[in-house]
């Protein structure tokens, strides 16, 4: 009776795939995210949105700031250093996160819109422009946090995962178009090192779509994101507008 004999992996070949699997994982670990540039993001807009004057109650704003925390912690727990793994529960607490300051700055931005429309003497210029530059600035972190969120699945799934196995993208940078350019400019393209954006790129496109009104370098390109560019671009233009009449009206 013949006997069937079931293959056997060699000791070498186990050590070969054990090999691969490690320099795999040393590649992946070193393209990993810094935490910190988005941790310290977070940092200032809490600082901005608890000590300067705002229109919401100051309870109103420690709540918000302490919720905030709450949802930082687990996750800076889970990856102090780097954005190298993903926890089945850290990607919705850092939507969460950044769900609750957009919700909290939107609505900041709806009441002082409101106060900017109406009546005020000479008196209250100073406290509306603080408020105006706090506002100015939280939109700018907000969204930046938001685009950083959403591209390409976030950014343990940015830098971790194959690129053939990346959600669609939500923005086009122009290092994904470098390939071909001149030897120095293609040195950092995505086709010839890998590259992919990273926190202070979307906070440049925030801060940049805030300033002129329209998507700078990279391109927006799924309609959630185009929806989103155009909140932030029309809030800070209309903040931008009633401050100029404000100060207009208080120096005639």
């Amino acid at each position: 009776m013949a006997t069937t004999t079931k293959p056997r992996t060699t000791k070498a070949a186990a050590k070969g795939s054990s090999t691969t699997a490690s320099t795999a994982k040393i590649e992946t670990d070193e393209r990993a995210e810094s935490r910190w540039p988005a941790l310290a993001a977070i940092l200032v807009l809490l600082a901005l949105y608890a000590l300067l004057p705002s229109t919401f109650p100051l309870w109103v704003r420690l709540v918000i700031v302490f919720a905030a925390i709450v949802l930082v912690i687990p996750s800076l727990v889970a990856n102090p250093l780097n954005q190298s793994s993903q926890k089945p529960w850290s990607r919705p607490l850092a939507l969460a996160l950044t769900g609750l300051l957009a919700v909290a700055n939107e609505v900041d931005l709806v009441l002082l819109i409101g106060r900017l429309v109406q009546p005020a003497d000479a008196a209250d210029a100073p406290m509306l422009l603080l408020s105006a530059v706090q506002v100015w600035s939280m939109n700018v972190i907000v969204f930046g946090l938001i685009f950083w969120q959403l591209d390409r699945g976030g950014p343990v799934t940015r830098t971790q995962a194959p690129r053939d196995e990346l959600p669609e993208a939500d923005f086009r940078f122009p290092q994904d178009e470098d390939h071909d350019s001149v030897v120095e400019v293609a040195a950092g393209s995505s086709g010839r090192t890998d590259w992919t954006a990273n926190f202070i790129d979307y906070l440049y496109f925030s801060l940049s779509n805030a300033m002129a009104f329209s998507p700078p370098d990279a391109v927006p390109l799924l309609n959630r994101t185009k929806i989103l560019t155009g909140i932030e671009a029309l809030g800070a233009y209309v903040l931008l507008v009633l401050v100029i009449a404000r100060a207009v009206s208080l120096l005639g």
